[in-house]
């Protein structure tokens, strides 16, 4: 894979054309703004970090970030909504990652960002 391509852009060459040379438009601006508000919450980040190689229960995440089942419950509804989160259910538990390897680079991302 070219060094800092994603395998999307790599298999759609006119995506970086595109974002390039068009403005976009008000509902995918909206969008946009919508994701970054959600990873705009330090509870909400920390739990992606909790998330980052591994599923985890709610149990779990709670746990480790000194916080109540409720409060973690009510994180992940907001990052699932924002499809930042899946969810999978085994018996009675659930279990929560990262939605896929977009949310990983995001963070990766932003992360060498505040690095540099």
């Amino acid at each position: 894979m070219e060094q800092g391509r994603c395998e999307h852009c790599l298999y759609n060459p006119g995506i970086l054309e595109k974002l390039k040379n068009e403005l976009p438009t008000e509902e995918t601006v909206s969008s946009l703004s919508e994701v970054f508000k959600v990873f705009g919450d330090s509870t909400r980040i920390r739990i992606l970090w909790a998330l980052f190689d591994q599923e985890v229960c709610v149990y779990d995440i709670a746990e480790r970030l000194g916080m109540t089942q409720s409060a973690i419950s009510h994180q992940l509804r907001v990052l699932k909504q924002a499809r930042l989160v899946r969810a999978k259910r085994v018996g009675k538990n659930t279990f929560y990652a990262l939605d896929d390897e977009h949310v990983k680079r995001i963070i990766e991302q932003v992360m060498i960002h505040i690095s540099e």
